[in-house]
């Protein structure tokens, strides 16, 4: 196994794990701040009042981008067991 070799499987892992979390990431930070500008129109300073939606939104986002995010997941499995030669020293 070469430095080319060991880079790109590196690359292709993190592009994997990037790619499998941004949908939750994206839709909890959107979520928060909408909680946040309701939060400061209102003038309603509860920290515990944006966790539960933040939680609802994560959960269904994961219900909606869960079969995505598992083949992702099957095609990176699916490429290192394939190319396990090339990681054998």
């Amino acid at each position: 196994m070469n430095n080319v070799d060991m880079i790109k499987l590196a690359q292709d892992a993190i592009r994997t794990v990037l790619f499998s979390s941004a949908p939750m990431l994206i839709i909890s930070l959107m979520v928060g701040l909408i909680i946040s500008i309701i939060q400061a129109v209102t003038q309603i300073q509860e920290a515990t009042l944006s966790f539960v939606p933040k939680i609802i939104a994560v959960f269904v986002s994961m219900l909606l981008f869960g079969p995505w995010i598992i083949k992702l997941l099957i095609q990176l499995t699916t490429d290192l067991f394939t190319n396990i030669n090339l990681y054998i020293f």
